[in-house]
């Protein structure tokens, strides 16, 4: 169904709009009604953003009523006139129907939408644009007889390319002059002007131990699960490279305890952690046209889906970098300036990533206040040309890490969690740096291939900032067994640490989204234990932040034992753990085989993942049709498919690769391919709220957005969850 509406988008010309309020310099006629003729030539044009004749700063202007829309292309601009979004017939001049433009650039029937607006509706049905001019029909006109004169004006009786308008009152008039002058102000020295917070409790850096959270239903536990690979050893036999898996499940979500979380009142605030939110956004002038339209459609998006206590901050970029937009939060006012700074951009210049970064960093690094949660999305379609020289690829370009602030890596010991989502946008830009940036910050690599997912990709990443259950998580394992050490920790991307004795060790987790899943693999090794009938081997424990009370957690589980029989009956090894030993081989075949088409074997890499799909197939988990392992070896054909010749992978095998690749090592979902659509199997790690968020992007398209509900959906082929 999404796939439909997509295309019924394209056709309408749909996919490239967005809205900005108009400003208080907007001229009106004293009478309120205004009444012109639209041509070509008149279309809505976007405000310019444009460099100083140094190219070191942007200076943004403020949208006027000729400058509220996008540029479309010519074909777009055509096709959504030609049809009337509301009953979806042609449009033309001269059939003797009045048609109606608004501000926001959307054409109807004017008796389409006058109809509307009759029951009180002053929202664009297409791009839901709140209008500060609506259309109105005479009583004494009659629309079936030609266009409606609410006033005398010299028009061709047959020209009904016309607007028909009457003014809304504006009640902010001094907030919309605030917003021109803030996009002229010149930038501060310290960006240390973010929006004031609503008062939050302040950290509590009490432990709550296990019996604490019994008796508090405000505080939500992180599920903790461990599997040994089979269940008996005997007592004289011992066993090297015992694995036993480690499952973490986040909690739901406060409100989606309620049968309908929907039901809260509308002034209520999400039980949620709030978010700080810098998006990094690349305007060179590769970005023009269709892809900066869509950009803008998919930042409307992410601003209209952010709440109250959330705050965004916009950045631009080409050859240098602006801050458009300061962190402010997402109220009515803040989302209307936050739209209309989104609607100044305009493409031009080069690719100056590491400057775009640098300012983005710099919002949250000098902000005075501090939300839970924070996060940067960087999106660019092409290559640094500012920081980084040289060939694409592995080896050649070895100075990635420059592109990023130290003062956000995750590895600078200054205790800044400031995650870089990074979103390759088409074929041209540099995936390597991409997947560098996002990995050296805790971030995910996402590739956009197909431009018109752009909304679907933000919509999907939100979903999950939007849903931050838990803070600073640390897993904790310890052996129990006297003469027991730890092996290996395979955690992934994730930090690990394993004491000089062996007997303890640790994994860095971080932030986990509601309902969101880990699972990690330690070995360690079970020594003979000739005078009991079970050996107790491993005990786990987390401590972590509550986002919602800020308090810290301490939880413990049950020792992991295993029998120790005289003899043992022929053991079934595990198939949960049998199936994240799948997803760690397929990891690992990826790397290979992406290290192998560096060096040009494209003829290799495809031999590695064919070898280790056919290994999958063969597994237990995958004979009893697991839907994980399904995943895995549909992407790794479609990555053998990817890497057929250097063509095919350089405009898109490598991005794939990559974004594979940081969706297994953190185990969380990015985009790449058809994965945000609900019948790609390549799926894995979606949570419900990704999920609902990337349904509401996919059927919001007329009327109101569909209701939120943080289920999952029926199609959502979800993860097998241990039991």
């Amino acid at each position: 169904m999404g796939s439909k509406w997509r295309k019924a988008k394209l056709a309408l010309g749909l996919n490239t709009c967005l809205y900005a309020p108009q400003t208080s310099e907007d001229s009106s006629p004293s009478n309120g009604v205004v009444a012109t003729r639209l041509s070509d030539a008149a279309l809505p044009t976007p405000p310019a953003l444009s460099p100083t004749d140094h190219g070191s700063d942007y200076r943004p202007t403020t949208p006027t009523p000729s400058s509220s829309g996008l540029r479309l292309s010519k074909s777009g601009t055509k096709a959504s006139k030609r049809t009337c979004a509301i009953c979806l017939a042609t449009m033309k001049p001269g059939q003797g129907h009045a048609i109606f433009t608004a501000e926001c650039s959307h054409s109807f029937h004017f008796h389409c939408i006058t109809s509307n607006v009759k029951h009180g509706n002053q929202i664009c049905p297409v791009c839901r644009a709140k209008w500060k001019e609506v259309p109105f029909q005479n009583p004494s006109s009659n629309l079936s007889n030609g266009p409606s004169r609410i006033n005398p004006a010299p028009w061709p009786q047959d020209d009904p390319w016309m607007t028909v308008v009457r003014r809304l009152p504006s009640p902010r008039m001094e907030s919309n002059r605030q917003i021109t002058s803030l996009f002229h102000a010149p930038e501060p020295v310290i960006f240390d002007d973010d929006e004031a917070l609503d008062q939050q409790p302040e950290s509590n850096d009490r432990i709550t131990s296990n019996v604490d959270v019994a008796n508090n239903n405000q505080i939500h536990t992180v599920e903790v699960k461990t599997y040994p690979e089979v269940l008996a050893v005997p007592r004289l036999s011992s066993h090297n490279n015992f694995t036993v898996l480690i499952h973490l499940e986040a909690p739901l979500i406060a409100s989606q305890n309620s049968s309908n979380p929907m039901e809260m009142p509308p002034t209520s605030q999400d039980p949620r952690a709030p978010v700080d939110l810098v998006t990094v956004l690349d305007v060179s002038g590769s970005m023009a046209g269709t892809k900066l339209a869509l950009l803008k459609r998919a930042m409307g998006f992410v601003v209209q889906n952010l709440g109250p206590s959330d705050r965004l901050s916009v950045i631009a970029f080409s050859s240098t970098a602006r801050r458009l937009f300061p962190l402010r939060r997402m109220t009515e006012s803040g989302r209307q300036q936050a739209l209309q700074a989104v609607n100044s951009l305009i493409s031009n210049g080069g690719t100056n990533i590491a400057e775009g970064l640098r300012k983005g960093a710099k919002v949250l690094v000098d902000r005075k206040c501090k939300n839970p949660v924070c996060s940067i999305i960087l999106l660019s379609d092409g290559q640094d040309t500012y920081t980084v020289s040289g060939p694409i690829g592995n080896n050649q370009r070895t100075n990635y890490q420059s592109l990023l602030p130290i003062s956000i890596h995750r590895n600078n010991g200054a205790g800044l969690q400031i995650p870089v989502h990074a979103f390759g946008f088409g074929a041209d830009h540099d995936a390597s740096s991409m997947h560098t940036i996002s990995e050296n910050s805790g971030g995910t690599f996402s590739f956009i291939e197909a431009e018109s997912v752009i909304q679907d990709a933000f919509a999907q990443c939100i979903g999950g900032l939007l849903s931050v259950v838990v803070q600073e998580l640390q897993v904790e394992v310890e052996c129990v067994h006297p003469h027991s050490q730890l092996s290996s920790i395979k955690a992934g991307s994730y930090r690990t640490t394993i004491m000089a004795d062996a007997r303890t060790g640790s994994i860095r987790v971080g932030d986990l989204y509601a309902e969101e899943e880990r699972d990690f693999l330690v070995t360690l090794n079970v020594p003979v234990d000739e005078y009991t009938s079970e050996t107790s081997l491993l005990t786990v424990r987390c401590i972590y932040k509550d986002s919602i009370t800020k308090e810290m957690v301490l939880q413990e589980a049950n020792n992991l034992k295993i029998q120790r029989p005289e003899v043992a009956r022929q053991q079934v090894v595990s198939i949960e753990v049998d199936r994240q030993r799948n997803r760690l081989r397929a990891a690992e075949a990826m790397a290979e085989a992406r290290a192998a088409a560096e060096n040009g074997d494209l003829a290799g890499a495809v031999s590695v993942l064919e070898s280790c799909r056919r290994a999958l197939s063969e597994t237990a988990s995958m004979q009893t049709g697991d839907r994980l392992c399904m995943a895995l070896c549909a992407e790794l054909k479609e990555m053998q498919e990817r890497m057929a010749n250097r063509r095919v992978y350089e405009e898109s095998g490598r991005a794939y690769v990559l974004s594979g690749l940081s969706s297994h090592s953190w185990q969380r979902a990015t985009a790449r391919g058809d994965s945000t659509d609900s019948t790609s199997l390549v799926q894995s790690y979606q949570t419900p709220s990704m999920v609902d968020m990337v349904n509401r992007s996919q059927t919001m398209v007329f009327g109101n957005p569909p209701q939120r509900s943080l289920q999952p959906t029926q199609s959502f082929p979800g993860r097998t969850r241990p039991r």
